[in-house]
Parts: C-alpha cells; sequence; structure tokens
C-alpha cells in the first residue's frame, strides 16, 4: 500500500537546499527570515499566508513587557498551567527571550496595540498573573503578524518559496540522516526535495478532531513523518481544547478569543446562569482545561453555554472584536444583543516531537519548530498565548544554530509514499476523535476508537492521518490519571507523580 521514492547523495544534488522549511506559519518563516544570509526553501501546500494556524491567532503572544511584570513570573504562569510537566529550564528561556522577539516582530511592523503614551497595550489572559499579552486591533493578532512575515519574506533573496506541494514522508539515508522529504502536489504527484538540514513547521493535529479552530489541513503529518522515520515524541495524549469555539456549525468553528473573558465576559448556561464558579474559584479565567470541561458538563446536562459580552463589550464590539464580530454576524446574530453559544473545540497539541534546547530532533538533519515540536514549554496544559511566543522563540534559536555551525551532509535516500485517507473515513475518523478523545476520555471509548483506526489502516493502509490519531489515542490511554489537558473520566485524579510519556517506533516509555 506504500511506495518507496529514492534520491541521490544531497552533496550531489545541484537543487539542493541548505535549509528546507516546511511549513509557512509563524514558526517557518520567521526561521527564514533569521536565517539570513544563509540559503533556505519554505515549502507550502497553500498559497503563501494561507491555510496558516498562526493566521487565526486572535489572543496575540504573550511576553513580560510591562514594568511590573517579570520573566520570572511569566515562567512561574507556565510552569503552574502545565500541571507539572513544564520543563522550568524551558519556561525562563521563552519568558526571558519573549521582549526581544516582540521587538523583532515590531520591526517588521506589526502593529501591536498601543495605549496613550505609546507603550503596548497589553491585555489579561486566564491563568496569567499580569497583562502581557500584545494583541493587534483586539483580535487581528495572527493576521497582523503573518502579514508583515509574508511582506518580509517576499522581499528577501534568501529565501525561495515553493507553493503547492505538501510533504508526506521523509527521505533517510543508510545512517538514518534526514535528507529531506517526499512531496505530492494537488494532483497526487511524488517527487523530492532535497537538503542539509529539514526543519519541520507544519501545525498541529486539530483537523483529526470534528470540531476544532484549526485549518482543515492540520492533521499531523509532521508527527507521522518523524515517528516513521524513528524520531522521539512525547506527551501525545495532551490536546488544549479551546472551551469557546463558537457553536454555529462551521467547519472549522470560529474562535471566541479568550480575551473576551479578560475583558469581563461571562459564560451563562441556557437558563442565563453564570455557571463558571461553581467549578473554579478564578470562574471565567481559570486554566483552559478547567473551562473547557464545566461548558462540556454543562452542554452534556443539557443547559447549554454561552458567552455573554453584552456588558463587559457591548456597542464597542465591532472595534475591538473585529474578527469575532464578523463571524457572529456571519451566523447570523448579534453578540451586542445576544450571547454567543460556545463548545470546547480541539485548539493546539501541546505534544509532539521532541526537540532539545536549539529546537534539533533526535533524528540528524532533522529540526522542529512550532506547534508540532515538544520542547517542554506547555506541559500538559498551554498557558494561553505562549504558541507564538514559542514559535519565534525557537525559530531564532534555531536560525542561530544553522546560520553559525557546518550542516551536515546525507548519502543516497528513501522516503515512502503513504497511503491517501478518503474523505468518508477521514469524517468517520473525525467523529470517533471528538466523541472518544476529547474533553473527556475513558478506556471503552479509547479501546473502541483504536479498534476503529486499526480496522480504516488494514482497509487504507498506514496513512498519515491514521498513525497520528493512533498515537495519540494509545497515549491517552496509558496515561492512566487526569493532568491538564487529558482527562480520565475513570481516573479523574492526577498521579502522584508527573512524568512524560514518550514514543517511539518500536518502544514506548
Amino acid at each position: 500500500m506504500t511506495e518507496t521514492v529514492r534520491s541521490e547523495p544531497v552533496a550531489s544534488r545541484g537543487d539542493a537546499s541548505d535549509v528546507l522549511i516546511i511549513g509557512a506559519g509563524l514558526a517557518g518563516l520567521f526561521l527564514a527570515l533569521k536565517l539570513a544570509p544563509r540559503n533556505c526553501t519554505v515549502l507550502t501546500p497553500a498559497p503563501l499566508g494561507q491555510a496558516a494556524s498562526s493566521a487565526w491567532a486572535q489572543g496575540g503572544l504573550a511576553a513580560a513587557l510591562s514594568p511590573e511584570d517579570s520573566p520570572e513570573a511569566h515562567a512561574a504562569d507556565t510552569v503552574a498551567a502545565g500541571a507539572g510537566l513544564v520543563d522550568p529550564v524551558v519556561a525562563r528561556l521563552i519568558a526571558e527571550e519573549g521582549p526581544s522577539r516582540v521587538r523583532d516582530l515590531l520591526e517588521l511592523g506589526v502593529p501591536f496595540d498601543r495605549i496613550p503614551d505609546g507603550a503596548l497595550s497589553l491585555s489579561l489572559e486566564a491563568a496569567h498573573s499580569f497583562p502581557r499579552v500584545a494583541r493587534v486591533a483586539g483580535d487581528l493578532a495572527g493576521r497582523a503578524i503573518m502579514d508583515a512575515l509574508v511582506a518580509a519574506v517576499t522581499a528577501n533573496s534568501h529565501i525561495r518559496i515553493i507553493e503547492g506541494a505538501k510533504a508526506v514522508s521523509l527521505l533517510q539515508d543508510d545512517s538514518g540522516r534526514i535528507a529531506g522529504i517526499v512531496t505530492q502536489d494537488r494532483d497526487g504527484k511524488t517527487g523530492t526535495l532535497t537538503a542539509r538540514e529539514t526543519v519541520l513547521c507544519t501545525g498541529g493535529t486539530g483537523g483529526l478532531f470534528e470540531v476544532t479552530t484549526n485549518p482543515p489541513s492540520a492533521h499531523g503529518d509532521a508527527l507521522a513523518m518523524a515517528y516513521s522515520a524513528g524520531a522521539l515524541l512525547a506527551d501525545l495524549e495532551f490536546v488544549q481544547f479551546h472551551p469557546t469555539a463558537m457553536d454555529v456549525g462551521f467547519d472549522p468553528a470560529p474562535l471566541a478569543t479568550e480575551a473576551l473573558r479578560g475583558e469581563g465576559a461571562i459564560l451563562r448556561n441556557a437558563d442565563r446562569s453564570a455557571f463558571m464558579a461553581r467549578y473554579h474559584e478564578k470562574a471565567e479565567l481559570a486554566p483552559r482545561d478547567e473551562v473547557a470541561r464545566a461548558i462540556h458538563r454543562e452542554r452534556m446536562a443539557g443547559r447549554g453555554a454561552f458567552l455573554d459580552t453584552r456588558e463587559a463589550v457591548g456597542a464597542h464590539f465591532p472595534d475591538e472584536f473585529p474578527t469575532v464580530f464578523a463571524a457572529c454576524r456571519r451566523a447570523g446574530f448579534d453578540p451586542r444583543e445576544v450571547p454567543i453559544p460556545v463548545a470546547p473545540a480541539a485548539h493546539y497539541h501541546m505534544g509532539g516531537i521532541v526537540a532539545d534546547f536549539w529546537g534539533a530532533s533526535s533524528l540528524n538533519g532533522l529540526s522542529v519548530c512550532g506547534e508540532c515540536a515538544s520542547t517542554g514549554a506547555h506541559g500538559a496544559n498551554r498557558l494561553a498565548s505562549n504558541s507564538l511566543l514559542e514559535a519565534v522563540v525557537f525559530a531564532q534559536r534555531i536560525a542561530q544554530r544553522l546560520r553559525e555551525g557546518e550542516l551536515g551532509s546525507a548519502g543516497a535516500s528513501a522516503g515512502i509514499v503513504p497511503p491517501a485517507l478518503d474523505d468518508d473515513a477521514l469524517q468517520a475518523l473525525r467523529r470517533g476523535m471528538q466523541a472518544e478523545c476529547g474533553v473527556v476520555r475513558t478506556s471503552k471509548g479509547l479501546c473502541d476508537l483504536t479498534d476503529q483506526i486499526l480496522a480504516f489502516a488494514e482497509s487504507t493502509g498506514p496513512a498519515n492521518e491514521l498513525v497520528c490519531a493512533e498515537l495519540i489515542v494509545s497515549s491517552a490511554y496509558n496515561r492512566e490519571e487526569s493532568r491538564g489537558g487529558h482527562y480520565r473520566s475513570d481516573f479523574p485524579e492526577p498521579a502522584e507523580t508527573a512524568d512524560r510519556q514518550y514514543r517511539q517506533k518500536g518502544s514506548q516509555t
């Protein structure tokens, strides 16, 4: 059900790139800019700037930028949110480097909101001790950052852009070194791209779930490719479900940014009763996993969940949160007059391909950055708006390592072309993942879902979507506790010790 594609040694390929970047979101484009003057190639299946989760980020980028705040406080909040699994060294690293990366983005022309005296306007989001989220026009941070990066990338001659093709597997030589990728275009035609260093910046896994805020193409391909090549992965069970996706029947589900709750919006049920204080002392500003489970329980009890912004935002909604307002109007209602129906949605994958402090994976020639990486920054429950921060901090660190170091060279290499998963099977998989590997999980549900995935694999072959889904589901089954974004109703309490769970082809720890 698979075929093998072979390539010549990288050193002998005239079209080989120094650095091949897979993905054109924030991580990929920021990395490409920071690599100058080293030549690099960016591969994107869609036109530059489209189909990237980064562009959909509404909240903004978290960094300790106010006088009363500090990297120490930001790191402490990051560790606390991660439910015992955040690496404190990594938390401190991203917190300390965050302000410099915000300044980089300002120099690139990102129009972060400012207060009258010229200082950055900073918002408070859940589980942060201080307002520290830099935003653009309320909820347009992701789009504005991507627009600035696209403009800068297209103006730099050291960057080559290849559009209209995606990576489906990694090329490896006989020693296991990564030598580039196998590509597939929209018509299904395969090819290869070789490189001295390959960097996966492909985003997350939300598209494997029926209700998601991610682009439809976010199927965890990077995780499947890296796992199949023998890379070390970690914490794949930890999927963050954003509590307030708009429940209006759209796929993907529009996001009602957490900043709305930071401004004072209230979660109410169908009786218009505020319910969050019954679930957590911080009410609307509780950690995301707590809010998501509270909303899930209200919905499962038939009471529904709605975000009431009428008093907190009111008439200012179109100016302060234009993206959310436009989505509400597209759905046929006005959030200034009625509450927004909400539901938890797969939003961010905390697990991924293990990366060291410099973004290197366990495989020679392969680096990883952004949502598909597991750096230790997010643990079991990502702190709000730390995702964009982690992406730019590690993109800078990868660029520094690759600019200043000697890049390796691979011999003759080969990679597989995995089978495609047809749309009917994909939609069935998404429904199963939502029902059994969503906000609340059980042993029986995960076992049933595993059987479904194996049945698809038996008839289709090891499609990347199935490989990634099985990794998430089996990891969720093996973690017999509840921690952060992973909640088992049959094991509702956390274990006495917090341990990371590693996965590698042929073994598990």
